[in-house]
């Protein structure tokens, strides 16, 4: 687990880390905009990596007047766009697998032709 994902903060800190309050949290949770780990005990916690999730959705909301729905667009179209270059960059590892593997045929060919 890198250290950013480490479940580090109660809801009470995280709200106050954002400038908010935890019935806002609560509230996104509710909505699946965020989903932070849980303890033994059942208490919310939260990662860096959520801290920074959630200081995205409110600079849309604040910042740039976003409303619920169009933060929900927005992130579905980001991770739809974060999984498609996770798929060009393996098709591109598997390009450049096969193009080794072809190059070294050719080698071969070559060798035996000699």
């Amino acid at each position: 687990m890198n250290s950013n994902s480490e479940p580090l903060y109660v809801i009470s800190i995280a709200a106050r880390i954002l400038g908010t309050e935890a019935h806002v949290l609560r509230y996104f949770e509710k909505l699946q905009l965020i989903l932070p780990r849980r303890s033994s005990g059942n208490i919310r916690l939260y990662s860096q990596d959520d801290i920074d999730h959630l200081r995205y959705i409110k600079t849309l909301m604040c910042d740039l007047g976003v409303n619920l729905a169009g933060v929900e667009v927005a992130l579905h179209l980001m991770q739809r766009v974060e999984d498609l270059q996770h798929q060009l960059e393996q098709q591109e590892r598997d390009i450049e697998r096969l193009m080794g593997i072809e190059a070294n045929e050719e080698i071969d060919i070559e060798w035996r032709e000699k």
